[in-house]
């Protein structure tokens, strides 16, 4: 799981913050860099909420075991998409899935090693962008991804034909990210992140640049209605659009999530989607 929300991080040395055009390539290559960068400081803030071999949708927790999104994986050829540290990977190969962790960061991946390495597991990882997947049509039985990839891609729908292509007939495709409406506001976790400050329907990217003038770090928003055509363009019938609600019994603060903001507007969306 990696994204943490538009404005939760730090702005850059020239205070280059706010939301323009961007580039296929200068947004892909922003990802790269910025995943890479600050993969250290991510998992060492991160890492006790999400585990070594845990398998969260979100921020407000809720744990795959219990939710059962991707049926049963037992026996089953999974791919996560965006994996980071390959923590969700790593719980699927617990339970007798065998799985493959893509990430476009390298760093992240090495991050995946350490962890395998002191667990004494080995997650097949593998560096490559979401939009070109470098595998076969069919290879796998089950896809997901736990806010990965997909708000840091410029080419949402094209991460969605790639997921669909290398799936088999019957396959499951579930993923999460922030939920659409969460744009609207700001990314505070205090009361002043639930009044609404600009448009939902504004899908201009948001854009941390340096002082050359080059995207450091991007993020692209989707309205909701965008995300379910998306899903549908690429031949996927959507079966679930799971909200999931702020546990009484969670305190933690994770950039603009909070127990504040949780309990009175929805953080995450997660889509379940089947391939005929």
């Amino acid at each position: 799981m990696q994204e943490t929300g538009p404005g939760t991080f730090a702005e850059t040395p020239s205070g280059g913050v706010g939301r323009r055009a961007v580039g296929a390539a200068e947004s892909v290559r922003a990802g790269r860099s910025w995943w890479d960068a600050n993969a250290d400081d991510y998992q060492a803030e991160h890492g006790d909420f999400l585990g070594d071999a845990r398998f969260v949708w979100g921020p407000e927790g809720l744990d795959e075991q219990d939710a059962g999104l991707l049926g049963e994986v037992a026996g089953r050829h999974v791919l996560e998409v965006g994996a980071g540290a390959a923590q969700c990977s790593r719980s699927l190969l617990a339970r007798g899935a065998f799985p493959v962790a893509l990430d476009l960061s390298f760093r992240q991946l090495q991050h995946a090693r350490r962890i395998d390495l002191a667990q004494g597991t080995a997650v097949p990882t593998v560096q490559a962008d979401a939009a070109a997947l470098p595998f076969r049509d069919g290879t796998f039985d089950l896809a997901f991804s736990a806010y990965g990839a997909l708000p840091f891609s410029p080419d949402g729908a094209g991460i969605m034909r790639e997921v669909h292509r290398v799936l088999k007939p019957g396959g499951r495709w579930v993923f999460s990210l922030t939920h659409p409406v969460r744009w609207a506001f700001p990314d505070d976790p205090g009361e002043n992140g639930l009044i609404a400050t600009q448009s939902y329907f504004d899908t201009t990217p948001y854009v941390e640049q340096n002082a050359a003038g080059e995207a450091t770090y991007v993020e692209h928003h989707r309205t909701l209605g965008m995300r379910v055509r998306e899903v549908a363009g690429a031949g996927f019938r959507l079966v679930d659009l799971v909200e999931p609600e702020w546990p009484e019994d969670l305190a933690q603060v994770w950039g603009g999530w909070s127990p504040t903001r949780g309990r009175r507007i929805p953080g995450t969306a997660i889509f379940v989607c089947d391939r005929d």
